[in-house]
């Protein structure tokens, strides 16, 4: 796979450099805002200036259902029939469902070898605070799994930006083009066209992400007391930061035995999507910016139009580390002793619960909650790790980012020397 080889970008120029610095100065006026004003005044603060954060994500999600229908379309007509679709999407649930593993897997060695939650104090936990998450987890059912897989409606999904619908009904779409040939070019050059309108779009939003990360930063420090919660989650956060770190590393070392230095190019190129992802804590947040990137690093339209928004609902590595450690995390606070045998079943529980439903709020929180009503843990135990999940959500987000822009590249690569096999046999 070839690479387009650019200018290196510099950490303190650009967007880059311009959301780092909403980042510190975001924080700064957070930490002021806690020590200086009342919880109810700083409540108030926080929720004004979330706003920014809030109009930021509504304006990509805004652009996110019609660039994944028109790249979709446009890049399975080009993949030309229902064989090379079939290829390309083995591959990736191969690769989904591998990492998917490896990342739970992950969660549950280190929440086993460093046990955060032994020995840990119930008494002040507010249980209150769970019942929004412990609610949804009575809409997390096999009907709920394939509702959020088969679409009854094009529009209703896109106005709920349900990505898996609006990939199950453009591939179903972006086949029957492709089966009519030269009939279905006008309008795949329309959508093509649209596509790149759409990405100019992505432009514009860009530029307000560093307002966007200043007040989701600000507002989230404003009412959290940083330094209480160190202390009080320092061993659950901890130890949750090692294992999410160990899974950085095994994701660029499969990177690096796949793509070879290349690696080092794909890092560059998705530093501000990490960023975004990570401030925001949303890595729907950089859907478009990432397609522009991996396009800009070299993988072919078609397969980024593909792979992404099947990773989206599939491959989500950090959420999925999370999942195990969070789960058996409540289960050593009450005391419940779970074995290996019933941990690996967890595991392959979480494996196949979390699948397709990207798009429910708190989407983890949710399918832990589950999950733990499913094997008599305590499901308020949710509580316990609330005070501390927004932080923990903003490595989860960056972590699904990266593994997302991993599956993406490999697959774009493997592609690439089938094709250029194939040309060559052809030649000879």
């Amino acid at each position: 796979m070839t690479t387009i080889t650019t200018k290196k970008p510099s950490f303190l120029k650009g967007l880059t450099g311009q959301i780092l610095i909403a980042m510190f100065l975001g924080a700064v006026l957070g930490v002021i805002i806690h020590n200086s004003t009342t919880v109810e005044s700083a409540q108030e603060f926080s929720n004004k200036i979330k706003m920014l954060a809030t109009i930021f994500i509504r304006l990509v999600q805004m652009i996110i259902a019609p660039l994944v229908f028109t790249t979709l379309v446009v890049g399975i007509a080009k993949l030309g029939d229902i064989k090379t679709v079939g290829r390309i999407g083995g591959k990736a649930l191969a690769w989904f469902f591998t990492a998917s593993f490896i990342s739970l897997l992950i969660g549950m060695l280190y929440v086993n070898l460093l046990q955060p939650g032994v020995g840990l104090n119930l008494s002040n936990v507010d249980l209150a605070s769970a019942t929004d998450v412990t609610a949804k987890t009575q809409n997390l059912s096999f009907e709920n799994f394939i509702e959020h897989i088969v679409p009854k409606s094009l529009f209703e999904a896109m106005a709920t930006n349900e990505i898996l619908q609006i990939v199950i009904f453009s591939i179903f779409f972006g086949l029957a083009a492709a089966s009519i040939g030269d009939h279905a070019k006008p309008v795949t050059d329309f959508l093509d066209r649209t596509s790149h309108i759409v990405l100019k779009m992505v432009n514009f939003v860009m530029k307000f992400a560093p307002i966007g990360v200043f007040g989701a930063i600000a507002g989230v420090f404003a009412v959290r007391d940083f330094q209480e919660l160190a202390i009080t989650y320092f061993k659950f956060f901890g130890s949750f930061l090692i294992g999410i770190g160990t899974l950085w590393v095994v994701l660029i070392i499969v990177g690096f035995l796949f793509l070879g230095k290349g690696i080092k190019v794909l890092l560059k190129h998705i530093v501000s999507p990490l960023i975004i992802a990570f401030s925001t804590t949303s890595s729907e947040a950089v859907f478009p910016k990432l397609t522009e990137e991996l396009e800009r690093f070299g993988v072919k339209d078609k397969i980024v139009a593909f792979m992404l928004p099947l990773g989206y609902s599939f491959n989500l590595d950090g959420s999925m580390m999370y999942m195990t450690f969070a789960g058996i995390f409540i289960a050593q606070a009450y005391g419940i002793h779970l074995d290996y045998p019933t941990q690996f079943t967890m595991l392959f529980v979480l494996m196949l619960t979390s699948k397709g439903i990207a798009g429910v709020p708190r989407a983890s929180l949710v399918v832990v909650a589950a999950t733990c009503g499913m094997f008599k843990i305590p499901i308020e135990g949710i509580a316990l790790i609330l005070p501390i999940d927004h932080f923990c959500d903003m490595f989860r987000s960056a972590t699904n980012v990266l593994g997302n822009a991993l599956a993406t590249s490999v697959v774009g690569k493997w592609e690439d020397e089938k094709e250029e096999k194939q040309n060559f046999q052809n030649a000879n």
